[in-house]
């Protein structure tokens, strides 16, 4: 393996002269670094990082620590992250939670030990101790969820202003029975999303009777039992506004395997607009989440923050607005047309 020490045998000048020229020492005059540069790309030099990182230097590495991968929203993310982050020569690594706070902690323990240039975090709902002083130890930015203990970096999306886009609608076509399903309130992004649902009702002229099921946002299976129990009412909904990626799949997988024919027999907003949902039955209404651009300018930010070498950068937050999409999955309700539909619905399918 090429050393350092090799490339100033090469050139006549000392390893200091040499490792100074590599990290872009400003001691270094720009003729010299070109000069060391060109021989080691010549000579097949790679750096050695785990020395450079025994030695308190960081390293190019930054972390994104999410709950699942399996979420649209978080591959997306990593996506966007990754290509931004590498235009910057900074490389993106990748740990997965299950929401499970212990698992957390494993993972940032692994990450500052090697002394990554920054974690980017979608938090469990109640960090560790641990992890909370841990990191403090390196630049840390939250995404999507905040905890108040993990500092003021965040760039996260309007919940509220989401949920309340997507119920409104259903208010405004008639519906008086209108059922949430959702991730619970030990999540800021639940709390924040069955606000925006009760906020929407508040606002409702007309007398609105809700029923809420609050479970796993990342589950399928939630959102499928949650779905059967709310057909199962004596006085079902005539439509349910969804408030997680992972439900809202769920649920139109059960909605299509009883046959129950939407919108005419149910009205359905979902969450997140995948392109699947474009194309389920009569295209689906859905809330749509800039995730990309808002993983963009979270990982343009960390790039000026490490330009600015800013130890304690000051508090920053960015909230980005939802987009309510509306396609044939939802529908006017007439007064004449609410027991027909229920009638409909406690029939069995076929």
């Amino acid at each position: 393996m090429v050393t350092i020490k090799d490339i100033a045998a090469r050139l006549q000048v000392s390893a200091s002269t040499v490792g100074r020229a590599l990290a872009d020492d400003p001691r270094i005059s720009a003729a010299m670094k070109q000069k060391v540069l060109e021989v080691a790309n010549e000579m097949g030099y790679v750096a050695n990082r785990a020395a450079r990182m025994m030695r308190g230097v960081s390293s190019n590495l930054v972390a994104l620590v999410v709950p699942d991968i399996r979420n649209s929203f978080y591959s997306t993310i990593a996506h966007a992250l990754a290509k931004c982050l590498g235009s910057a020569e900074l490389q993106l690594t990748l740990s997965e939670t299950d929401d499970d706070r212990l698992i957390e902690l494993r993972h940032i323990r692994e990450l500052t030990s090697v002394n990554v240039a920054g974690i980017i975090i979608v938090p469990s709902a109640r960090p560790h101790p641990e992890s909370v002083r841990l990191l403090k130890m390196a630049p840390c930015i939250q995404l999507l969820r905040k905890h108040a203990a993990l500092g003021e970096q965040w760039f996260g999306i309007d919940d509220t202003q989401a949920l309340y886009q997507a119920t409104k609608h259903l208010v405004e076509l008639g519906h008086q029975r209108i059922a949430y399903i959702g991730g619970t309130t030990d999540l800021p992004t639940g709390a924040a999303r069955l606000q925006g649902f009760h906020n929407a009702l508040a606002g409702s002229k007309a007398a609105v009777h809700a029923r809420e099921e609050l479970g796993a946002p990342s589950s399928t299976d939630f959102g499928r039992d949650a779905i059967r129990r709310l057909l199962a009412l004596r006085t079902p909904p005539t439509a349910v506004v969804l408030g997680a990626v992972k439900n809202t799949q769920g649920v139109l997988d059960e909605l299509l395997e009883r046959g129950v024919r939407v919108p005419e027999q149910l009205s359905v907003v979902g969450f997140g607009d995948e392109l699947g949902f474009r194309w389920w039955g009569p295209g689906l209404t859905a809330v749509s989440l800039p995730v990309s651009e808002l993983a963009t300018a979270c990982g343009l930010w960390f790039i000026h923050q490490m330009k600015q070498k800013d130890a304690s950068p000051a508090p920053y937050s960015s909230v980005s607005p939802p987009t309510l999409i509306v396609r044939g999955s939802t529908r006017r309700m007439e007064p004449a047309s609410a027991g027909r539909a229920e009638a409909r619905l406690r029939q069995p399918a076929g």
